[in-house]
């Protein structure tokens, strides 16, 4: 497949998520051309990528008209040159299709909008009343132009079951299963730590707040909580007072795999998560997982295996109970298992199997 076969186009590179990662593997692996709305230092390095990116810049600084920049710039994006594939990822890069020239379309849908479809009162519970009317205007907008661009799909693949199932309801379409990559060498077994460790955003869906009120009640137990994001001063005031949790921002790349290959076992517990990497990068380091009942964690972690599946309906008991099963010992007899399940979503797997939807 030479240079200028694939162009992909995905909605932003601002963080150092999941979608970002999987991308950045794809056009690295691929040796594809990227197209972006984005990017910031924040992210990933894309300067070791062989294909050209080009920056949009399509992201308005102004708070609540992001999205609606974000879809203007990749509608009006105008393409001369023609590829063989084009893969679209995100939820705005999707309405470039009409002014790009390819013989295949590929669409791999991290998940349908959940401000459009299924977590609409979500994001609105909290607006005021002009916000609620903004994005219902912006939605009013949007949803026909996304859904007009996905069924122009010559195939939509997805992350995990659980959202093929998800994209069916919302969407209509049937999509393949394709699981994100994981760079199984990165990530080393380093020391039998006294710590859990938690990687996930501090944001309401992924319920860091169970994990704090879960640790208060075990003064004896450490928590290592390495991330940030907009709950970030609320968690910290909440953990007032309880020494054996601790905070420590964002931190880079190597800080964040010393942490991984030394604590005891890792702690993900959100809701309604599409797939999740952090479950299974903490295994491709040997370390079990204390993950949700449902959702994609469900189709990397085995239960009483490689990990343990937390009661949603009693989420903080049932990390309590997790935690005091996971001693020392146990930890360390999970590893094996951990490391052997982890290599089911390695990188080269990733490209053998995306590459058999693309000419």
């Amino acid at each position: 497949m030479n240079p200028s076969s694939v162009l992909t186009l995905h909605d932003l590179f601002l963080i150092k998520g999941g979608g970002e990662r999987l991308i950045h593997d794809l056009c690295l692996g691929l040796n594809s051309d990227l197209v972006t709305g984005a990017i910031s230092e924040q992210g990933f390095d894309l300067s070791q990528l062989s294909g050209q990116v080009t920056n949009l810049n399509g992201l308005s600084g102004l708070s609540g008209i992001k999205t609606w920049s974000l879809a203007r710039a990749f509608k009006k994006y105008r393409l001369d040159k023609a590829y063989a594939n084009v893969i679209y990822s995100g939820v705005a890069s999707p309405l470039a299709i009409n002014n790009i020239n390819a013989q295949k379309h590929v669409f791999y849908c991290h998940t349908p909008p959940r401000f459009v479809y299924d977590k609409k009162a979500h994001y609105s519970k909290d607006l005021s009343w002009l916000g609620k009317q903004a994005l219902h205007l912006l939605n009013t907008w949007f949803q026909p132009q996304y859904e007009q661009a996905v069924n122009q799909m010559d195939v939509v693949l997805t992350n995990s079951q659980y959202v093929k199932k998800r994209i069916k309801n919302t969407l209509s379409l049937d999509a393949q299963v394709v699981y994100p990559p994981c760079d199984t060498q990165q990530f080393r077994w380093k020391a039998q730590g006294d710590y859990f460790l938690s990687l996930a955003r501090l944001d309401g869906l992924k319920r860091i707040k169970s994990i704090v009120e879960a640790f208060k009640k075990m003064p004896d137990k450490k928590v290592v909580i390495a991330s940030g994001g907009p709950e970030s001063e609320a968690l910290q005031k909440l953990a007032q007072g309880h020494d054996n949790i601790s905070f420590t921002g964002w931190l880079s790349e190597e800080k964040l795999l010393d942490l991984l290959g030394g604590c005891l076992a890792t702690i993900y517990v959100p809701e309604d998560e599409d797939f999740g990497m952090t479950p299974v990068e903490s295994m491709a380091a040997g370390k079990p997982v204390i993950c949700s009942d449902h959702g994609g964690p469900l189709e990397s972690v085995i239960n009483q295996e490689t990990g343990f599946y937390a009661d949603d309906e009693h989420l903080v008991e049932s990390i309590i109970a997790s935690v005091s099963l996971l001693t020392p010992q146990k930890a360390s007899s999970m590893r094996d298992a951990c490391e052997h399940r982890a290599l089911d979503f390695d990188t080269h797997l990733f490209l053998k199997n995306i590459s058999k939807y693309l000419i």
